[in-house]
C-alpha cells in the first residue's frame, strides 16, 4: 500500500520533504514522554516545555556566536530565565503525576 502511494505521489507535498531531520528537541526531551510530545508536535500542538527547549537551543547557539559582551550578557541571562522557567515546568508536572 505505502509503495502504490508513493508511486501516486501521495507523499509529494509533505511538509518538510528533502530537509534533514532535527532531532535535538526530540532527544532534549524526557524518555517517558517523547513519544507523546512527538505526535502532539505532528499535529501542531507543542507543550510548553519544548519551546523552552527550542529557546534554550537557540540562546545557546545565539551565545556561542556572540561577539558583544553587552549582548552576550543579555543572552546569559535569558537563558538562566529560561532553563529555570523549563525546570519549574518540569518539577510542576512531576507533581502532578
Amino acid at each position: 500500500m505505502i509503495t502504490q502511494a508513493m508511486a501516486r505521489g501521495e507523499f509529494d507535498n509533505l511538509e518538510g520533504k528533502g530537509k534533514p531531520l532535527n532531532l535535538d528537541d526530540y532527544f532534549a526531551t524526557p524518555e517517558d514522554v517523547r513519544v507523546a510530545y512527538s505526535i502532539l508536535k505532528s499535529n501542531k500542538f507543542v507543550p510548553e516545555e519544548l519551546e523552552r527547549l527550542k529557546e534554550i537551543g537557540e540562546l545557546r547557539e545565539q551565545i556561542a556566536a556572540c561577539t558583544d559582551e553587552m549582548e552576550l550578557a543579555r543572552l546569559k541571562h535569558t537563558l538562566t530565565e529560561r532553563e529555570l522557567a523549563f525546570s519549574l515546568i518540569l518539577e510542576r508536572n512531576k507533581r502532578r503525576k
